[in-house]
């Protein structure tokens, strides 16, 4: 919101003077709430340890505590007790029928006040009506989303005319080096499957 704000603010021809009362949330030592700790997750997690976060995180299956001591995380059986005690809540989760609307009226009442939900996931695990009434309403502090439904959004949509949201064109992944990675990884999964091997990224329905 901060990043957002604070380069129309450098930029705009009416600036005059910078505040000194605008204070951003520090995320060294709070906690990073993580729904969803598979691959992309489990990074999300070794990233937040280099800021002391405190991490927790609820996952259908709960990791090898190994793993868990790695990057210090501690696991939520209930998704609830990881919204009320989260400052930050990172979903990175499939999109499948149970997660469809995750994250909705009831959940972001959950979440404190101050806290910032953060979407990297699909759209539509959050139910984005409930979200503009908790934005409006400052249920929540703010919201970043890197994915929306539908995307782009319709450009009169409520959650464009907010200012407690910040949202990127689904970008996550767009960077150059990324795209290559995925296209050999891609050439690498056909050329296996044309050579009778076994599949490199093959996904395993549950």
């Amino acid at each position: 919101m901060y990043l957002h704000s604070g380069c129309e603010i450098a930029v705009s021809p009416d600036t005059k003077y910078f505040a000194v009362d605008w204070l951003g949330v520090e995320v060294t030592r709070a906690t990073l709430g993580i729904i969803g700790m598979g691959s992309i997750g489990y990074k999300v997690a070794q990233r937040a340890r280099a800021f002391n976060m405190r991490i927790l995180y609820h996952n259908r299956n709960q990791r090898r505590k190994e793993e868990e001591e790695a990057v210090d995380a501690h696991y939520c059986e209930k998704i609830e007790d990881l919204l009320q005690q989260s400052d930050f809540v990172m979903l990175v989760v499939n999109l499948t029928p149970e997660t469809h609307k995750l994250i909705g009226k009831k959940e972001l009442g959950l979440m404190k006040p101050t806290a910032t939900l953060i979407n990297i996931s699909r759209g539509a695990v959050i139910d984005q009506d409930a979200l503009v009434e908790a934005l409006q309403n400052k249920v929540i502090r703010a919201a970043a989303l890197d994915v929306t439904y539908p995307e782009p959004l319709p450009r009169d949509h409520p959650l464009l005319k907010l200012n407690n949201i910040i949202i990127t064109p689904h970008i996550g992944t767009a960077t150059v080096q990324a795209i290559h990675m995925m296209a050999e990884e891609a050439i690498a999964n056909m050329l296996a499957v044309l050579n009778g091997q076994p599949i490199p990224s093959e996904v395993f329905p549950k």
